[in-house]
């Protein structure tokens, strides 16, 4: 599905863009595994700028500090917020936004204080009395029994200070909104059809907002698009990726 509204044309690729893969929330590049094997011909690194900042834009722009030039940015769930953010901080280094899985809007009351619950759980050390039972959120019905567990370990991995601070600062994300109007480098917007975290409708605002957008909806899938559809995944970027970013040779 193709936005119908075409941004004004930019020659960003005279060499190739790094791209530049960004976790979700409590999660590291065991998210992007498939990812990283199949774009290797664009040689993608996994930022770790989530795990040490404690603000969406500090993310940002710890990304932008430590990747030089021109940057094509992969995002999913919080990692996406990250992307977008970074898109507003610095325009004219960014190649291109793939985003998946995430949100521009704030969070809504209710789910601040569903977050701000967890976060005092989190704190007395119960993290995975809270983790646990949601996984089922994360993923189609087809595709938990088989990830829920990896999933589980990479979250518990993070630790109960890293989900605090991440969680704290999906509360006090920017509205992206009003700056997607902005956008001038090409975006794809992914999201699973059955996706409960961000869903359908999230993607849809965002790619009726970016001027250069294309949008995927991903059938059979969840929140968790890179380990539950990874062959749908992979090939839809290496598509786009070709488009906007070829790679030399």
């Amino acid at each position: 599905m193709q936005n119908g509204r075409q941004g004004p044309k930019h020659n960003y690729f005279l060499t190739l863009s790094r791209l530049i893969l960004i976790p979700g929330l409590a999660c590291n590049d065991a998210m992007w595994r498939s990812q990283l094997a199949a774009l290797s011909a664009w040689a993608p690194a996994v930022s770790d700028a989530i795990a040490r900042a404690d603000s969406i834009n500090g993310m940002a722009r710890l990304l932008l500090q430590e990747h030089e030039g021109s940057l094509v940015l992969c995002g999913a769930s919080m990692g996406g917020m990250v992307a977008m953010a970074a898109a507003r901080l610095a325009p004219e280094r960014i190649a291109g936004l793939a985003l998946l899985g995430t949100d521009p809007r704030p969070d809504s009351p209710e789910m601040t204080a569903l977050r701000r619950a967890a976060i005092e759980l989190f704190a007395r050390g119960r993290t995975r009395e809270v983790i646990e039972p949601n996984i089922a959120f994360a993923f189609h019905p087809d595709n938990a029994p088989a990830l829920g567990a990896a999933y589980l370990e990479q979250v518990l991995g993070a630790g109960a200070q890293q989900l605090i601070a991440q969680n704290r600062a999906v509360i006090a994300r920017p509205d992206a909104r009003p700056h997607l109007p902005q956008v001038r480098c090409p975006v794809l917007v992914m999201c699973g059809e059955a996706d409960p975290l961000t869903p359908p409708e999230c993607s849809r605002e965002i790619a009726a907002l970016v001027p250069q957008a294309r949008l995927v909806l991903v059938p059979r899938c969840g929140h968790m698009l890179t380990m539950e559809r990874p062959e749908v995944v992979n090939a839809t970027l290496a598509q786009w990726l070709r488009s906007v970013n070829p790679p030399d040779g």
